[in-house]
């Protein structure tokens, strides 16, 4: 039986997201943009056994995803471009994402989601760059 991922979010803590904008080649303006709207985002996660539904909400804008583990999906990387996703499980309590990117060259990127307690570890990485953001649940 799957971990329960279900609930809302509170971001906690976040490290290297400029640093991740930068690998992504995101010029300085949007970055600055960017880390200010994404300093408190709300996340929603519906999940029900193996598929999910995740809501990001920002100041900015709001992301939507829906997928199955194990099931390739559409979605967007963190910096905008359209790309082929792939969740599976690495852990019990932790789902690896691998993008690929549809139309544009671009650094390797993947995303992953771990349940650590009460807190949801969400882990955006381009090439080298890695960057973590912690969660709560509220």
């Amino acid at each position: 039986m799957p971990p329960n991922f279900a609930g809302t979010w509170k971001m906690k803590s976040s490290e290297n997201f400029d640093e991740l904008l930068k690998a992504l080649g995101v010029n300085a303006m949007l970055r600055k943009v960017a880390g200010a709207a994404a300093a408190k985002p709300h996340v929603e996660i519906r999940q029900d056994g193996e598929q999910f539904y995740i809501k990001t909400s920002t100041s900015v804008r709001t992301t939507e995803i829906s997928f199955r583990i194990g099931e390739e999906f559409g979605e967007e990387t963190v910096d905008g471009r359209k790309c082929k996703s792939l969740a599976m499980w690495e852990t019990e309590n932790k789902i690896y994402c691998k993008q690929t990117l549809v139309d544009q060259d671009g650094p390797v990127t993947y995303w992953s989601r771990e349940l650590r307690g009460d807190e949801l570890i969400l882990i955006f990485g381009a090439d080298d760059v890695v960057c973590t953001r912690i969660y709560m649940r509220e």
